[in-house]
């Protein structure tokens, strides 16, 4: 009995205790424990991971839906712009034209009057000139009678 006899001896006994007392199978358990945690995990982890792809997809659409919604009030912003700059040139040409049309409308009554007060003038100075030329060329009832129906005839053709 050698000392490599007691040594297999020991490690045999070792060995038997280690069953006996069921290491292994604690070795085992912990093992598949520790296994369990991790696949827990994973799954964990994939499922995080979906979750963050669906709100990544889901922040994309919202931003195409804000960006086409911006594209939208831009264009309708611009034809508005538009339409109230046709609206305003419109507005402003009709109102070129009533000016143009009012200004032309006292012109030509301006010049209507101007002609009135010349013919009025032209007619008292006819009619001065002819009172002279009369009263120095006919005397009495006569030249009355002359000067009168002068004065009428001359006033109903400037009138």
């Amino acid at each position: 009995m050698d000392a490599t006899f007691w040594a297999l001896i020991g490690l045999i006994l070792f060995f038997v205790v280690i069953f006996y007392v069921k290491v292994p199978a604690k070795i085992n358990g912990s093992l598949d424990e520790r296994a369990e945690t991790i696949r827990k995990e994973l799954e964990d982890a994939r499922k995080m991971r979906e979750e963050a792809q669906a709100l990544l997809s889901e922040y994309q659409r919202k931003r195409h839906e804000a960006e086409s919604e911006a594209e939208a009030i831009i264009a309708e912003a611009n034809s508005e712009a538009e339409r109230l700059t046709l609206e305003t040139s419109q507005a402003l040409e009709e109102m070129i034209a009533r000016r143009t049309k009012a200004a032309e409308d006292k012109i030509a009554q301006a010049e209507s009057q101007a002609v009135a007060e010349v013919r009025a003038k032209a007619a008292d100075i006819a009619v001065a000139a002819a009172e002279e030329i009369l009263a120095a060329k006919v005397k009495d009832k006569v030249a009355d009678d002359i000067l009168a129906k002068s004065i009428e005839q001359v006033k109903e053709r400037l009138n």
